[in-house]
C-alpha cells in the first residue's frame, strides 16, 4: 500500500510515569506500520476503560510486545492494508478491539478483531462498543452462559460493562438485577431495562436479591469488585448458579468459606480479554458480530455516553472515571 499520503509521525497520549491523571503527556511517535493480518486506522474516537487507568496506575503493564500507548478500543477510517488482509479496504468505516495504541491519531488493529459500524451509529458510539461489548458477550453469555428467563445479578450497574450487560441481557430476554452507589445511577439503570436496581451504600444486595427471586438467587453474577464481594455473591446466587469474575476494584484477595459453593454446587469462573490469543479475540469478535451487531444495527441496544473529552484532554477524562460519578461510556475525539 502507498504510504505517501499518510504522515511520518502522530500525536498519541503517553504515559509519562506511574501516577495520577496528570501523567498523560501529549507526545509525538512515529506512524505504526501495519504487520501481517493487520490495519492501520486513523482514529475518530477511542474508549476510556478502567484498564487504561489501572496501565496508567502501574498496575496494568501492556503484554509483550504490545505499544505502552494506552487505548483498548477505537472507531475510525482504515488507511493502510498490512500483508494477508481481505476484508478491509481503504476507507472502510470500522469499531475495533486493539490490544493498546487507542490513545493517538492512528491505531493498529488486527483485521479480525475489527467490526463494521453500523449506518445508524455515531463514531463516538462506535468507539465505545468494542471492548465492553466484547468482554460482556464473552463473560455473560459464553462463560456465564446466561439465557432467556433466567435472573442476572450485575454489579456496578452503571459502569460501561453494567449498563451494556443491563441492555444485552434484558434483549436476551433474561431477568435483571444491579447494583449502583447513587440514586441516580440506579436511577439510570432502572432506565436502561434493570428490574431492579440496589443503592449498594444503603441496601443488601444479598438480601434484596433473594427477596426479587422468591428466595431462589440469582442464576448469574457478574462482578468487578472481589474483595468481600466474593462470599456475598455466594450467598447471593442460586443452587447451580454462576458468577464470573472480571476485574477486583476491592482486592483480588479474599477470605472465604468454600462451604457455599459446594452445597449450591456454584460455578466461580473469570477472564481478561487483553493477554488473550489473537484468534481467541477473533472468534469473540464474531460471535458479537453476529449476535449482538444486528441489535445494535436495529437500535434495539445501543452504548450509553457520559461523556467525551478531546484527545489532549485524557488526564480530565481519567479523573471524570476514577470520580466515580460517570454512568455509561467515557470517549476521547480527535
Amino acid at each position: 500500500m502507498p504510504k505517501g499520503h499518510l504522515p511520518k509521525s502522530m500525536t498519541c497520549i503517553a504515559i509519562r510515569e506511574p501516577g495520577g491523571p496528570d501523567v498523560l503527556v501529549g507526545s509525538e511517535q512515529p506512524l505504526p506500520s501495519p504487520g501481517e493480518g493487520e490495519i492501520l486506522v486513523k482514529v475518530i474516537a477511542a474508549g476510556v476503560n478502567r484498564p487504561d487507568v489501572m496501565q496508567r496506575q502501574g498496575h496494568y503493564p501492556p503484554p509483550k510486545g504490545a505499544t505502552e500507548i494506552p487505548g483498548l478500543e477505537i472507531a475510525g477510517e482504515v488507511v493502510e492494508l498490512g500483508r494477508g488482509t481481505k476484508r478491509w479496504k481503504q476507507g472502510d468505516k470500522v469499531m475495533a478491539l486493539v490490544v493498546g495504541g487507542g490513545y493517538a491519531e492512528y491505531c493498529l488493529a488486527f483485521e479480525t478483531h475489527a467490526l463494521p459500524v453500523p449506518a445508524n451509529l455515531s463514531m463516538v458510539e462506535a468507539a465505545a462498543i468494542p471492548e465492553t461489548f466484547f468482554t460482556v458477550w464473552h463473560n455473560v453469555f459464553e462463560r456465564g452462559k446466561l439465557v432467556a428467563g433466567e435472573t442476572l445479578l450485575v454489579h456496578g450497574g452503571s459502569s460501561g460493562i453494567g449498563t451494556t450487560a443491563i441492555a444485552l441481557a434484558k434483549a436476551f430476554g433474561a431477568r435483571v438485577l444491579t447494583t449502583a452507589g447513587t440514586p441516580e445511577k440506579c436511577e439510570a439503570c432502572r432506565k436502561l431495562g434493570a428490574d431492579l436496581a440496589i443503592d449498594y451504600k444503603t441496601e443488601d444486595f444479598v438480601a434484596l436479591t433473594k427477596q426479587a427471586t422468591q428466595g431462589r438467587g440469582a442464576d448469574l453474577i457478574l462482578d468487578m469488585v472481589g474483595g468481600d464481594y466474593v462470599g456475598r455473591n455466594y450467598e447471593a446466587a442460586a443452587v447451580e448458579g454462576r458468577v464470573v469474575q472480571i476485574a477486583f476494584l476491592a482486592s483480588s484477595r479474599v477470605t472465604l468459606d468454600l462451604m457455599r459453593l459446594m452445597l449450591k454446587r456454584l460455578t466461580h469462573t473469570g477472564s481478561t480479554l487483553r493477554a488473550r490469543a489473537v484468534a481467541d479475540k477473533a472468534a469473540i469478535a464474531r460471535a458479537v458480530e453476529n449476535n449482538v451487531l444486528p441489535l445494535i444495527a436495529s437500535g434495539r441496544v445501543k452504548p450509553l455516553i457520559d461523556s467525551t473529552f478531546p484527545l489532549a484532554q485524557a488526564s480530565a477524562a481519567h479523573a471524570r472515571m476514577e470520580s466515580g460519578q460517570h454512568i455509561g461510556k467515557i470517549v476521547l475525539t480527535l
